[in-house]
């Protein structure tokens, strides 16, 4: 695997958070090193257009996201809606010298977060989440089989 720092970092694992008054979240001491590494801190938070949560990337992996994005034909009704609503929402955000990250009022917005969130590694990204919804979701996960598409998912990956 090449150490450009882009495919070196992965994030895993859930971490259960608090929002504080101004709207900061501290990120966890075990991914801050990471960040710093890969991407000086600097990171860009953006919606997920299918849940109501955010979406934490890297800036430079961020950037390739984006390239692609605009890559696309904008001609295309669908194309249009996903470049209007991820790269529209996107805000840069720096990771300061106390591992905080400050998240704007229209992304906490659109996400509904509450005092207590839950931040989800997700490889070269993180979702954000209010916690009760994330709750919410996940239980409904837990309880949907996924019918006869899960075992064929899962029998892709050799485990």
């Amino acid at each position: 695997m090449a150490h450009n720092g882009l495919n070196v970092h992965k994030f895993r694992g859930v971490s259960n958070l608090s929002l504080d008054a101004k709207g900061r979240i501290v990120l966890p001491a075990r991914y801050r090193e990471r960040l710093v590494e890969s991407c000086q801190g600097q990171l860009v938070v953006t919606i997920d257009t299918d849940q109501p949560c955010l979406l934490i990337y890297p800036l430079p992996e961020w950037e390739l996201i984006e390239e692609k994005i605009e890559a696309l034909p904008s001609f295309n009704p669908t194309t249009r809606r996903i470049q209007r609503l991820l790269i529209g929402h996107a805000t840069e955000a720096e990771v300061d010298a106390n591992g905080r990250m400050l998240l704007s009022n229209p992304l906490r917005d659109y996400a509904r977060l509450g005092k207590k969130v839950v931040l989800i590694g997700q490889g070269k990204k993180f979702e954000l989440w209010d916690e009760s919804l994330w709750n919410e979701r996940m239980e409904a996960w837990l309880a949907d089989s996924g019918g006869d598409e899960m075992p064929g998912a899962l029998a892709e990956l050799t485990l």
